[in-house]
């Protein structure tokens, strides 16, 4: 069980930091989309690569930001049943949200990607704007990054639940420590 701890606490702390890192996104994307509007609307100058920008800073913010948001349980869940339930009762669903749901949808999405981004790769794919960003390559590559570090955050999301189904007395606890 020791090894199972430190496992879900490595991928907690890759989460943690990886979120923590991944939110100033949200500001320079801020700061880009006020620029383009001031470029815009005060000096009438249109810049494709800026505006290019947001949406690939907005889908990376959202992909990568994912497993954090597991992690703070932070994603939409309806709860009718589930906010009043026991520790016990919480740790089994969400076992089985992950092991059943959650893992096995980050494999498919990982599996089903696979040539979608290795094609990407071989042409470095670029932007269908001709002075668009020549990235989009590395904008394909983020579904991979979101497929693990949310199937990673599944796997300690089952191991702090099964860690609290085991306890023998799991008080409050809510499958994290």
């Amino acid at each position: 069980m020791k090894f199972l701890n430190a496992l879900a606490t490595g991928i907690d702390t890759l989460n943690e930091y990886t979120g923590r890192g991944i939110a100033w996104v949200a500001l320079i994307m801020v700061l880009v989309q006020f620029a383009v509007v001031i470029m815009r609307y005060v000096f009438s100058i249109g810049f494709i690569p800026m505006q290019e920008s947001i949406w690939y800073m907005h889908g990376t913010l959202f992909m990568v930001g994912a497993g954090y948001t597991l992690l703070h349980d932070g994603h939409v869940r309806v709860d009718i049943f589930y906010r009043e339930a026991s520790a016990r009762r919480k740790a089994l669903v969400n076992m089985i949200g992950a092991l059943v749901f959650l893992i096995p949808l980050m494999l498919l999405t990982f599996w089903l990607s696979w040539s979608y981004v290795i094609n990407s790769w071989k042409t470095l794919e670029g932007s269908t704007e001709i002075s668009g960003l020549p990235l989009i390559f590395l904008y394909k590559t983020v579904i991979w990054v979101f497929a693990v570090l949310l199937g990673l955050q599944a796997i300690s999301m089952a191991i702090r639940s099964l860690q609290t189904l085991l306890d023998d007395d799991p008080g409050l606890k809510t499958g994290r420590s």
